[in-house]
């Protein structure tokens, strides 16, 4: 919940809490705020306990894409790239599209598609590609 914050940053909430509250009432403000977020903690923890009861199992499918999510927050271009060069794998930890093992263990070479594009024809050397000058 507050990943984010730092000690800086408490310390300066802390030291604002004395100069709005005084010392004489920002004990009573803090035992306030702790009971507050202990309580919203335990709303909280009930309701996904009571989700989790009404939906079963498929409370497990919901939680998948989040976790996804939260795989993609921690993304690293780092650790990717040496997972991608060194790992066999793609950027996320899926297969690769058009790879997958064979009955024998082997690769599945891809064919296209047949209803796939043909391919452009190759320029001269020195040949100008052709423009259009709607797109530009």
């Amino acid at each position: 919940m507050f990943d984010s914050v730092g000690w800086g940053e408490i310390l300066v909430l802390i030291v604002a809490g004395l100069f709005i509250l005084g010392p004489e009432r920002l004990p009573a403000a803090a035992a306030w705020l702790g009971k507050t977020i202990r309580q919203v903690r335990e709303y909280a923890t009930g309701a996904k306990d009571q989700l989790r009861n009404e939906l079963g199992p498929e409370f497990d499918e919901l939680r998948k894409p989040l976790e996804d999510l939260r795989g993609l927050r921690n993304f690293n271009p780092r650790t990717a790239v040496r997972r991608s060069l060194f790992d066999d794998g793609d950027l996320f930890g899926a297969k690769p599209n058009g790879h997958a093992p064979g009955a024998n263990g082997g690769s599945v070479i891809p064919q296209p598609h047949p209803a796939a594009a043909p391919q452009p024809e190759k320029l001269a050397p020195n040949e100008r590609p052709p423009i259009d000058p709607d797109a530009t």
